[in-house]
């Protein structure tokens, strides 16, 4: 009865999988705000090196991985993929559930699979310097940790709300070398002008990614680096989902249910993307997406052209969002207070091969609470979000279903967050229905 299947180090993939070229219809171009037209490369090229802006639009099916980012993946690739035999007899069911764990990895998270990937094409640029947003701060660790393994700085501004329930990733971030900054800060324009309205105000992943932007479009030797949502950065993150198809064939199995929290999308995209040619052709497994009640962008957002940040400094992304300007509720899985998502994923989503569900944070915590006493490991909040998705589905599966979610990210910086659930003084906050018209009601009307 084997737990965890492990990859060899020499069949680790040595190329991404670019889902674009399989996509019918194609995904919607992103567009020039100031003229509504599909934007070309050259307006991108203040803020992304242009290989990623290349990558971000390619043709190609596969590219391949560089080889300085496959040495640095090696410190923690390939991941495991472990059967949870515990919690499936804990919530006596004859599903088998497995989960690819990410948390392995320097950063605690999935998020390097992208980090260093962009380190690097920012690095043969000439780039000192990369500017970024975090939410929870798994992000703004990860790409802290890749800045210093190619000699690069880093600036990160940490959504306020998070800066202050989890210290201990700054501590973190600061420790790898880096800079963060609470936001909105008084560094940038966005960020003064938030604060001049609500000096109070507990901040948006939306407004941190307009402070990073402005602070890399304003500084020559800068350039701004995303942790989600942007085709590229779900392209990087394919290796987990592609790793997740070759150990599910050392177990001899065949997913039934494929399972992952979204936020901007980036966990979640790099696990099922490798599966969704089989989907398309009618053959995949279901496809679940996991969000937080608070910020319920695929379940109650809608499928339009919006900014991805609050100031519109972005080009205009057709996904599902909230709207830019929606300000989420302060939950601890900060990673998913995000008002929209992937292209696409959204795209996706809109086409009837990805199906979503949301959560109260009480419900998460407890879901976490019961792994870890079942499997021994404690998720991240927005980890937790996935686990619960996944006990509610095994509860109601067949016999022999196969359920496959990602464990994006550990707990262990989250400490503050699960004693205070288990003190009895988290709260559940839901999506005000009358902040979300007036957030959609400011979004861009566009004709394309």
């Amino acid at each position: 009865m084997d737990y965890r299947i492990i990859l060899p180090e020499k069949d680790m993939p040595k190329q991404w999988f670019n889902i674009l070229p399989d996509l019918s219809p194609p995904l919607a171009p992103p567009l020039d705000p100031a003229t509504g037209q599909p934007l070309g490369p050259e307006k991108l090229a203040t803020i992304f090196p242009m290989a990623v802006i290349e990558q971000e639009m390619s043709p190609h099916r596969w590219i391949d991985i560089p080889q300085p980012v496959w040495d640095i993946y090696r410190l923690y690739r390939p991941t495991p993929l472990v059967r949870a035999h515990r919690l499936e007899a804990a919530l006596g069911t004859k599903a088998r559930i497995y989960y690819k764990n990410e948390s392995l990895s320097p950063a605690g998270s999935h998020k390097p699979n992208t980090a260093i990937a962009q380190a690097y094409y920012n690095k043969m640029e000439g780039v000192r310097r990369l500017t970024t947003e975090t939410g929870a701060g798994q992000w703004g660790t990860a790409l802290s940790f890749a800045c210093k393994m190619f000699g690069m700085q880093c600036t990160v501004y940490m959504v306020r709300c998070s800066y202050e329930q989890k210290p201990y990733r700054g501590v973190l971030i600061r420790s790898y070398g880096a800079e963060v900054f609470p936001s909105p800060s008084p560094r940038t324009a966005a960020g003064r002008a938030v604060l001049a309205e609500n000096p109070d105000s507990g901040g948006s992943l939306g407004l941190a990614i307009s402070e990073a932007v402005e602070d890399a479009a304003t500084h020559e030797d800068a350039k701004y680096s995303l942790g989600s949502v942007l085709n590229h950065v779900l392209l990087h993150q394919t290796i987990t989902g592609l790793e997740t198809q070759k150990q599910l064939a050392m177990a001899g199995e065949k997913p039934d249910v494929l399972v992952g929290c979204v936020g901007g999308g980036s966990n979640f995209g790099g696990l099922i993307l490798p599966f969704v040619p089989q989907k398309m052709a009618g053959k995949g497994p279901r496809l679940v997406a996991v969000e937080p009640k608070a910020c319920p962008t695929l379940t109650k957002g809608e499928f339009r052209y919006d900014y991805g940040d609050m100031a519109k400094m972005t080009p205009l992304l057709k996904m599902h969002t909230l709207g830019s300007g929606y300000f989420p509720p302060p939950i601890h899985a900060g990673g998913l207070r995000y008002h929209g998502d992937a292209p696409i994923l959204s795209h996706l989503v809109n086409q009837g091969l990805v199906e979503s569900t949301s959560y109260f944070q009480t419900e998460v915590f407890e879901a976490a609470r019961f792994f870890l006493q079942n499997e021994g490991f404690l998720p991240a909040p927005e980890t937790a979000h996935a686990v619960k998705a996944v006990m509610d589905v095994a509860r109601k599966s067949d016999p022999g279903t196969v359920i496959v979610f990602l464990y994006s990210g550990h707990g262990l910086l989250d400490l503050g967050a699960y004693d205070a659930f288990n003190q009895g003084n988290l709260k559940d906050d839901e999506f005000a229905e009358e902040d979300i018209r007036k957030a959609l009601a400011s979004c861009p009307q566009v004709g394309f």
